[in-house]
């Protein structure tokens, strides 16, 4: 398949897999100066009103059983994990939360078997066991290559995968019939106000804008809003356009390597350890999905 691929398709998927994989190194940029609130909360804002515009045109003419689904969606899909993923690396190297966040397709296929009646194979059953073992790895893998010293902050993206799990499977049954970019449009839009009221309400925000010490992480966090939540969506649905999603499903093992990159030349280390969860992760990941890529392939 790929000697068939156009240069511009393997151009935006390389430019996908940058945007995505440099999300991590921007969110701990941020953190720098910002409280991981304000961090959440400046990155959906600025995403959503991106997207305000889509968003008004296509929200019309939808039923209130779509828009409630649409809202919960936001919920799952955007809002919290914003403010999980900000939480983690508070206390968690950037290149370690890129590879963790590499478990978002495992727990689709989870979420799919517990929620959706979705069936394992033994193939998917694998994949699973070897992702959540690289992922305890990470967790409890110290600095020092000791096996012991817990970072449960790990856990706050797991719980951010498990949501996108969620969500997708939401999408995937409940919402199949309207595009993708008005979902993520909508969604973004409709939890906005909830964004505001944590920003303005319960940080320091408005003291900290008036500094402008702090225009560098705020700025971070803008590019993240809008190059990597509303751009990258454009981007993503017009590669599924110009390909399929077995292509550009290939951004799931780009993306922790761009991570890694970012955290290496930022100074972080990693050690033994680290290097065997992440493979575990990925080797996961692969393993649970080429057997469904191919099937996939094969109908193209």
């Amino acid at each position: 398949m790929s000697a068939t691929r156009p240069a511009k398709a393997w151009a935006l998927l390389i430019l996908l897999s940058l945007i995505w994989g440099s999300s991590f190194i921007l969110i701990k940029k941020g953190l720098l100066n910002l409280s991981a609130t304000e961090v959440g909360a400046i990155r959906i804002i600025a995403a959503a009103l991106f997207l305000l515009p889509i968003a008004i045109k296509r929200m019309w003419g939808l039923g209130t059983r779509k828009i409630t689904l649409l809202f919960i969606i936001g919920l799952v899909g955007s809002f919290v994990p914003a403010f999980l993923f900000a939480v983690a690396q508070t206390n968690l190297e950037s290149s370690i939360t890129g590879v963790i966040n590499a478990l978002t397709p495992l727990f689709v296929i989870l979420m799919g078997f517990f929620f959706f009646s979705q069936k394992f194979t033994s193939r998917i059953i694998i994949g699973l066991v070897l992702g959540f073992i690289g992922t305890t790895v990470l967790i409890v893998s110290g600095k020092d290559l000791n096996i012991g010293a817990i970072n449960g902050y790990a856990l706050y993206v797991v719980l951010a995968t498990m949501m996108y799990g969620v969500n997708l499977n939401v999408i995937k049954y409940y919402l199949k019939d309207i595009d993708s970019l008005s979902i993520t449009s909508i969604s973004l839009v409709m939890v906005m106000p909830l964004a505001f009221v944590l920003l303005f309400g319960f940080t320091e925000f408005t003291m900290k804008i008036q500094d402008s010490q702090n225009f560098g992480a705020i700025g971070y966090i803008l590019i993240l809003g809008v190059v990597g939540t509303a751009v990258a969506l454009i981007i993503f649905n017009h590669l599924v356009k110009i390909t399929d999603p077995v292509f550009t499903s290939s951004v799931t093992y780009i993306i922790p390597i761009v991570a890694i990159i970012w955290g290496l030349l930022d100074g972080e280390k990693l050690f033994l350890m680290h290097y065997i969860g992440i493979f575990m992760i990925l080797l996961g990941v692969w393993h649970s999905n080429t057997k469904r890529k191919n099937r996939l392939a094969t109908s193209q």
